[in-house]
């Protein structure tokens, strides 16, 4: 009877304990340790309170557009033009050779001294070319002529001799000076080109790809 009753003790008394486990309010999660002074904690996008306005975006970039106007017979006359559009655009002239019909030219553009100018000249003749000549007279004084040409294919042929040979700087220019000047044009989206181009007197409206960083 005693071993009995022991048994039915320890079974009440188990049942007791895992009541009291079961039942126990649960324990007080631990209390977050501080920050320090200006850290924002971390917040899930889940966490965030409802009606809580989304980041800011930045700011949009504007639109551009880019083009050029002309051509023109000589930079008095772009000049003259370019007061016929709108101060807050960006302007810029640019000359481009045209054949003018009486020939082309190969030389290589003035050294810093007619001392250098000579060094080279003997550099060429010792590459195996003999039609050169140091100029030493005029705007184009301490420049080395490679020749003169009837047509640009040649003159241009003539450039690729000299630079097979090691002479980059050679380069081909028409006689005469002759040359056409565009405006090349800079301005926001809504800028009306059309418009421009009339003002301006300007015959063609070319588009072009707007510079990196304008």
């Amino acid at each position: 009877m005693l071993i009995r009753a022991s048994i039915v003790l320890l079974i009440a008394l188990n049942l007791g304990v895992a009541a009291w486990w079961l039942l126990r309010d649960a324990p007080p999660p631990p209390a977050p340790e501080p920050l320090p002074a200006g850290v924002v904690p971390l917040q899930l996008v889940d966490e965030a309170p409802a009606g809580a306005p989304a980041a800011a975006a930045g700011p949009p970039v504007a639109a551009r557009q880019c083009f050029s106007l002309g051509p023109f017979e000589d930079t008095l006359a772009a000049t003259q033009a370019r007061e016929g559009l709108d101060a807050d655009v960006q302007v810029r002239l640019r000359r481009e050779p045209i054949d003018s019909g009486q020939g082309w030219r190969v030389l290589i553009p003035p050294s810093d001294t007619i001392e250098d100018a000579q060094a080279l000249a003997r550099r060429i003749g010792e590459a195996g070319f003999e039609d050169f000549l140091v100029m030493r007279e005029g705007a184009d004084a301490r420049a080395i002529a490679l020749g003169r040409y009837g047509s640009e294919a040649t003159a241009r042929r003539r450039v690729e001799a000299m630079a097979a040979a090691g002479f980059d700087d050679a380069v081909a220019q028409p006689l005469g000076d002759a040359a056409q000047v565009w405006l090349d044009i800079t301005a926001a989206g809504e800028f009306d080109a059309d418009a421009a181009r009339t003002a301006t007197g300007a015959a063609q409206r070319e588009t072009r790809d707007c510079p990196s960083g304008a």
